[in-house]
């Protein structure tokens, strides 16, 4: 049974970046370790460019899982930033809690490492709240293609929409004659092939 589309809104969008942290990211098998931070880091950059509220958080990062990506903090120093001392589940923290609320957002763009536990879990609590999820599904990693898969399976079963961070960031534009430049910039800062098209572009248009 087909489901309505509902787009994402960049007035009522916020973006939940959860457990990017050092130590975690050595789990991540199921893409290529540098492909994979540089779409982390494209995901905040599109999250600064459209200004939308963006929340970090880490689990227990005085243990194994380590300190949260530096370059996360660098983009959002002035970020709620939630350092959860145990809790598995990003949503069972009341500082995270409130944080998310505070934005006033009903769609929430969520990321995170692992897939199937810091990504699924506040997902699926969120989505058992009334909120619309977006998982950006190539800026949120795990050990392997079946843990991922079972996943995204379980998420998009409950309601989620599976998404890239370039798909995210197309949605939010709507129309390239809103901002050519920047959003082009963008794409060429995380995309080496799409760097080709605005050369072309800028060339033509001089």
């Amino acid at each position: 049974m087909s489901k309505p589309y509902i787009r994402l809104d960049k007035n009522n969008a916020a973006v939940l970046l959860v457990d990017h942290q050092a130590g975690l990211l050595s789990l991540v098998r199921d893409m290529d370790p540098d492909r994979f931070k540089n779409n982390v880091l494209a995901l905040a950059d599109l999250s600064k460019y459209f200004n939308l509220p963006t929340i970090l958080t880490t689990s227990f990062e005085t243990g194994p899982n380590g300190p949260l990506v530096p370059e996360l903090k660098e983009i959002f120093p002035d970020a709620p930033y939630i350092a959860r001392p145990g809790q598995i589940n990003a949503w069972d923290n009341n500082e995270f809690l409130d944080a998310v609320k505070a934005t006033g957002k009903k769609q929430l763009i969520i990321a995170g490492v692992v897939t199937e536990v810091c990504v699924a879990f506040p997902t699926l609590s969120a989505l058992e709240e009334g909120y619309e999820v977006f998982v950006v599904t190539d800026a949120s990693g795990t050990f392997n293609e079946m843990t991922r898969n079972s996943a995204w399976e379980r998420m998009s079963n409950a309601g989620a929409q599976l998404m890239t961070w370039f798909g995210v960031a197309c949605e939010l534009h709507r129309d390239w004659r809103n901002d050519i430049e920047g959003l082009g910039a963008l794409f060429s800062n995380h995309i080496p092939d799409y760097r080709n098209l605005i050369t072309s572009y800028t060339a033509l248009t001089k």
